[in-house]
């Protein structure tokens, strides 16, 4: 029972902090280890993430859908389709060769916290920088922009650095608009988390127990429910407030991280 509570609290972690950016999987693996969660190699962490990628495919369907029916007869819809692929690659590759290290030797707690600092002194900076905005449509972004966002996006497989306020911090410093760059950070969430949930459950399928598979599936609805909130929220906050607010939270986090390393090991 008591960890069938952490797998739900666990999931609902993921779920709020998978697309702000603030590392959902920093804030797992900084929570499971005070908390004294240990998943089976660490597979927990990723494979609840399908419950966070359901809720923004429920939340964008119908654009999706939109999209997906236009690709046939609409270059802009083909052109946009092929730069979410061309983003994604990078990860793919260098996450596909990087894997066992990542896992084995980057997801430390000390690691998390530094970078949690680290991204959020970064955010800081960014959010007070007054960029040029050339784009003000993810969906319309130039080819090699999507690129440069998909290998930026790599640095988040250190875990604290976040996916998605890497992709943010990324595109902005290209160009975009606050909303642009966040809403592409949700495009992009889709393939890159489906496809680290695909191959880390191939790597892992055959070790998992029962237990295992309970506490993934508890953490999988937990994370489905507060994704959704977040999803539909996120966009029109950081339209108003920017990502200062994240910014912060990550340096708390990062900081009451560290004093508790200090304290408790």
């Amino acid at each position: 029972m008591e960890n069938a509570f952490e797998a739900a609290l666990l999931g609902v972690v993921e779920g709020l902090t998978e697309f702000l950016p603030v590392s959902s999987t920093g804030h797992l693996l900084l929570l499971g280890h005070f908390l004294g969660f240990e998943s089976n190699g660490k597979s927990f962490e990723i494979l609840i993430q399908l419950g966070a990628i359901l809720a923004i495919l429920l939340v964008y369907f119908r654009r999706l859908l939109d999209i997906a029916l236009r690709v046939p007869s609409d270059p802009a819809a083909r052109r946009f389709v092929i730069g979410v692929v061309v983003a994604f690659l990078p990860a793919a590759l260098i996450g596909a060769v990087l894997h066992g290290f990542i896992k084995g030797v980057l997801f430390n707690p000390f690691i998390v916290c530094i970078s949690l600092i680290v991204g959020g002194l970064i955010l800081l900076v960014v959010d007070d920088l007054e960029l040029e905005v050339k784009h003000q449509d993810a969906t319309t972004f130039p080819l090699p922009m999507y690129l440069k966002i998909g290998f930026i996006q790599c640095l988040a497989m250190i875990p604290g650095v976040s996916r998605s306020g890497s992709t943010i911090v990324g595109a902005m410093l290209l160009g975009s608009s606050k909303r642009a760059a966040a809403e592409f950070s949700f495009f992009l969430a889709m393939p890159t988390m489906a496809g680290a949930f695909a191959y880390d459950l191939l790597k892992s399928y055959k070790t998992l127990t029962v237990d295992d598979v309970t506490l993934i599936a508890i953490g999988f609805v937990t994370a489905f429910i507060s994704a959704l909130i977040v999803v539909r929220s996120f966009l029109d906050f950081v339209t108003k407030r920017g990502f200062a607010p994240f910014a912060w939270w990550r340096i708390v986090v990062g900081l009451f991280g560290l004093a508790g390393l200090w304290i408790y090991g």
